[in-house]
């Protein structure tokens, strides 16, 4: 499951309406195609089918349980489904099933005929939209005063898949030159792209976007404006969701604002918080200390906007230090800095308030952003909830009654903290690797790469044998009895 296409070869299905759907389809494929699921040195190296296959769900193509031309079947079988193709699939092994059964291969035509029950399951819980079962995507769109929201709907050989929104706070524009710039940007990052793409208004330069699809997808790609017949009526059904999500944004939006200006008047704020930065350190005793930034707009959290910061210019664990550089480095580069934060929330208590008050006196922007920053409670003490600290009053905030707004405000520290957490977890562990693997004589950088490409991870390199490090290309007899001596574990288990 990715959320992000990489240029490595690999081909790619989606877009699913969400990983919810995406985990559903993974369980359905492995129950009804039952391909492997494991890591490729596990496969290259296992000798016996493993527990998936005593559950009857992989074939065990490691152990040759089955011939690799009718494994890459099944393979293609999983593609026209994942394509979207599950009825020609069903006809594909329905053909399959009578000839078994006319070759009096029971035993094969009964598993062929479950395969079919499955997939004929998994087809009813679809909704059929249209009779040509073409592959095609349906744009609607809903303007207001304050957003714009585009809906398309997924339709895979006549099937609707799902639906997908796309909000634009960016109202100037009208609604064809909003739709013309969101397909450029849109099929840019997406894998498929169907044979049509319909819109609910003329669209410009609409000849030179199918030429650029057409170099994209290597085959002819249509942008239609119908106006008769059952393609209008798909149109109308992606115009009514787009209504529909759009009222139902603007009323998430119209919460979350009104929430926004309660918080405002609670801590006697300048701005209306509706952009929030904050910032959170993380590190052990000093070591590969690190920084996170997120975001919040509107109440929601924007992840394209998050920063991650490797600490650079601190020579010992000082964590106060940590954090004036870090806001030097995200406030200090003049106009390039904006936007700037309504709020600014920084996680410490007084201490690193202290340190963000300084330093926006010293870049001169203290007028420009509110500073807030957050404490946990001392229970020693018997503190009931966190504080939040605001400059140049000694006692923290009292919210009464509108407890909300502090939960509001541990959510956003709390997502700052699982940020800066999750990354300084992934350098420790980069670092942990790099110190283990340069103990060893004779293992210099290049082979470090090959070894860690090879087997993954460190606790798979330890438990190789010499014969299985000297079959990775690269690796010397020399070098593989290196690696076995000094962090290879023994046959009684030990290092």
């Amino acid at each position: 499951i990715v959320r992000k296409i990489k240029n490595d070869g690999s081909t790619y299905f989606g877009p699913f309406v969400s990983s919810i759907a995406i985990r559903q389809t993974l369980k359905m494929i492995d129950k009804t195609f039952k391909l492997r699921n494991c890591k490729d040195s596990n496969f290259r190296t296992r000798t016996r089918p493993c527990l998936n296959n005593q559950m009857q769900r992989c074939l065990a193509p490691c152990c040759n349980d089955i011939d690799k031309n009718s494994y890459q079947e099944i393979v293609k079988e999983v593609v026209l489904f994942l394509k979207g193709r599950t009825t020609d699939l069903i006809r594909k092994i329905k053909k399959e099933m009578i000839y078994a059964a006319d070759n009096q291969n029971y035993e094969t035509a009964a598993a062929l005929r479950d395969k079919i029950f499955s997939l004929e399951k998994t087809v009813e819980k679809q909704v059929v939209v249209a009779t040509d079962f073409m592959d095609r995507d349906i744009i609607g769109i809903a303007s207001s005063n304050e957003l714009s929201l585009i809906t398309i709907l997924i339709v895979r050989g006549g099937f609707l898949l799902g639906t997908r929104n796309f909000t634009f706070s960016e109202t100037l524009s009208t609604p064809g030159e909003i739709i013309g710039l969101f397909i450029r940007q849109y099929y840019e990052k997406e894998p498929f792209i169907p044979k049509e793409i319909l819109t609910p208004l003329s669209i410009e330069d609409s000849v030179l976007i199918e030429e650029y699809l057409k170099n994209s997808k290597g085959k002819k790609v249509s942008i239609l404006w119908p106006r008769r017949g059952e393609k209008v009526r798909l149109l109308k059904m992606a115009d009514k969701n787009a209504d529909i999500s759009l009222k139902e944004e603007i009323i998430s939006l119209s919460t979350d604002m009104d929430m926004l200006a309660r918080l405002q008047n609670k801590m006697k704020t300048r701005r209306l918080p509706k952009r929030i930065e904050c910032f959170d350190n993380s590190n052990i005793s000093g070591k590969e200390p690190v920084a996170g930034m997120v975001v919040f707009e509107n109440g929601k959290s924007k992840k394209s906007s998050y920063r991650l910061y490797k600490i650079a210019n601190v020579a010992k664990h000082d964590d106060y230090a940590y954090m004036d550089e870090v806001l030097r480095r995200r406030f200090g580069k003049g106009e390039k800095s904006k936007p700037y934060p309504d709020l600014l929330i920084v996680d410490g208590g007084k201490g690193q308030l202290n340190i963000a008050v300084s330093v926006a006196k010293e870049i001169k922007i203290e007028d420009k952003i509110d500073i807030i920053g957050i404490a946990k409670k001392d229970e020693k003490r018997g503190e009931l909830q966190d504080k939040i600290y605001k400059p140049g009053r000694v006692n923290p905030l009292n919210f009464g009654k509108e407890s909300d707004l502090l939960l509001f405000l541990q959510r956003v520290r709390d997502e700052a903290h699982r940020f800066a957490v999750s990354f300084h977890r992934k350098r420790r562990g980069k670092a942990a690797i790099r110190s283990v693997l340069d103990t060893i004589p004779g293992i210099g950088k290049k082979r470090k790469q090959i070894l860690l490409k090879y087997f993954k991870s460190i606790k798979k390199i330890r438990a190789a044998t010499v014969e299985e490090l000297i079959a990775v290309p690269g690796i010397s007899r020399k070098s593989a009895e290196a690696v076995v001596n000094r962090i290879g574990i023994t046959e009684v288990g030990k290092r």
